[in-house]
């Protein structure tokens, strides 16, 4: 079992009840490379990704330039059979995800 971390501490985001530790997931490098096109192992994209969460990251920063839109289908896979409420950050933007 993960042993999820601190990681630099946490804040609430203004007007919400949101809270957000400070240290993110990047997903831009889930994406094949350069950034372009699918990983060339999209089970270890997808295991990679759920391990952040386990250790405790609740904010992912995407983008639909990432791949195109690869990181964004990568992250639908990786959170269907998980419990998660995390927050996704893109450049416009702020959504929050919660799957039970």
């Amino acid at each position: 079992m993960t042993e999820q971390a601190k990681l630099g501490g946490a804040f609430t985001l203004p007007g919400t009840s949101m809270s957000l530790n400070r240290m993110g997931y990047g997903a831009m490098q889930l994406a094949g490379p350069q950034v372009w096109g699918p990983p060339r192992d999209v089970d270890a994209a997808i295991a990679v990704l759920r391990e952040a969460i386990a250790t405790g990251v609740n904010h992912i920063d995407t983008s639909d330039y990432y791949g195109p839109h690869v990181t964004n289908q990568i992250i639908k896979q990786a959170k269907t059979s998980t419990t998660w409420h995390t927050a996704m950050t893109m450049p416009s933007s702020m959504r929050s995800f919660s799957k039970a």
